[in-house]
């Protein structure tokens, strides 16, 4: 649901000051609906969870705060890794509707979404195709590894830290075998990387 409007949403006259609240608000009622049932709320280790996604931040913006130049590297400027978008437009950087709902998103939302896909789903799914029957955490190195470098691919020019990310997660994954402690260290990094954006003024962050 999340990744169809988003694409349908490149179709249509649709500001993004609407669409993205739009985007947001049809992903979570498609969870609630669809995958409550799945979620489990209760994580082995909560701290460490937070530890790792704080980790996973300082990872992100620890390139480009030390080397000021860096993503201007051929490596990161390419057909092949452009962003799908410009940055946050002027204009939304003072709507604070949508900057909520930005938040909220990136925070919230995109962890829980994507934890499903990559490492509840697709990690254990590279292992069997019937990846119900594949216990959360299962480690084998295709499904590990194929599983970062995708993951690494959705995010364009930042594939490098993302697949630091993709790694660091899939590792967590396997530590803890709970779907949950990566849920909420993936959202403390989309968390601390929003501060970062809204604090810091970094708003290339936000594609």
């Amino acid at each position: 649901m999340f990744v169809g409007v988003l694409a349908l949403s490149a179709h249509l006259p649709l500001p993004q000051a609407f669409a993205y609240p739009l985007r947001t608000l049809l992903a979570l009622a498609t969870l609630l609906v669809v995958s409550r049932p799945l979620l489990r709320c209760k994580c082995s280790c909560p701290w460490s969870s937070v530890a790792l996604g704080v980790l996973v931040f300082l990872i992100w913006v620890g390139p480009d705060a030390v080397w000021p130049h860096y993503r201007e590297h051929w490596l990161f400027r390419n057909s092949l890794v452009a962003p799908s978008g410009p940055p946050t437009g002027e204009a939304l950087r003072g709507d604070y509707v949508f900057l909520a709902f930005r938040v909220l998103g990136s925070a919230l939302l995109v962890p829980v979404i994507e934890e499903l896909f990559w490492r509840g789903w697709l990690m254990r799914w590279l292992i069997r195709t019937d990846f119900l029957a594949v216990p959360l955490g299962s480690y084998l190195p295709g499904a590990f590894w194929l599983t970062a470098i995708l993951f690494a691919s959705e995010h364009g020019p930042y594939w490098d830290v993302g697949l630091a990310a993709g790694v660091l997660y899939n590792w967590w994954m396997i530590r803890t075998r709970s779907l949950a402690g990566c849920i909420l260290a993936h959202a403390v990094t989309n968390a601390c990387l929003a501060a970062y954006v809204l604090g810091a003024g970094k708003w290339q962050y936000w594609l």
